[in-house]
This record gives structure tokens, C-alpha cells and sequence, in this order.
């Protein structure tokens, strides 16, 4: 990324990667919790995923943000849809930690 906004973004997107990477982990543990094995690279991470890699090299700061607001909403419906199959097995440890994530994600949308 370039341009004016550079050091703003920057940080920005840094924040997020360190968020999303410390949620990962609390994912994983909370999938070991409940006797699973949890995905171990980032080539699974990625076929389980809803939200796909992007390859594009050069983007603008605007579509940058843009993707990342789609991702954040992605991340809310697909939360709210595993809460709903936790309720019906009463898992309230998953349904915290996703109401957790729920809330990071709509502040940061």
C-alpha cells in the first residue's frame, strides 16, 4: 500500500492482523476444548474459510477498506449462524466467544 494515508492505514491494518491472529487462537483452543482437532495450517485455515485470499498486488486504500468492512460483515453472519446451532447444544463457552467476536466485529465495522 501507498499513498498519503500511508502510516494511519499501516497501523490500522496492523491492529486488525494482531486482533484476527490472537482470535485464531482463542478459536483453536475452544475447538480443542470440545475434544477437536483444530486446523493447523494456514492452507486449511484457508479452505475453511468464507472469506477467500485476494491476490491482487495493487490496490487502492479505499478498496482496501472496503474489503475488509465485507470481511468483518462476513465474519458477523457466519458467527450468528454458529451461535444458533451452539444454542441448540447448549455450548454457552462457544456462544460467549462468539458473542465475543460478534462484538469486536460490529465496533470495528
Amino acid at each position: 500500500m501507498t499513498g498519503p494515508k500511508f502510516q494511519q492505514l499501516h497501523a490500522m491494518f496492523e491492529e486488525h492482523y494482531r486482533e484476527m491472529a490472537e482470535a485464531v487462537d482463542d478459536i483453536a483452543e475452544r475447538i480443542r476444548a470440545l475434544g477437536q482437532k483444530a486446523p493447523a495450517t494456514f492452507k486449511r485455515f484457508l479452505e475453511l474459510s468464507s472469506i477467500k485470499e485476494e491476490n491482487d498486488e495493487e490496490i487502492s486504500s479505499e478498496e482496501m477498506i472496503n474489503r475488509l468492512v465485507k470481511g468483518h460483515e462476513s465474519i458477523i453472519r457466519k458467527s450468528r449462524e454458529v451461535i444458533e446451532i451452539a444454542n441448540k447444544y447448549r455450548d454457552e463457552g462457544s456462544i460467549d466467544l462468539l458473542t465475543m467476536r460478534i462484538k469486536f466485529h460490529e465496533k470495528t465495522t
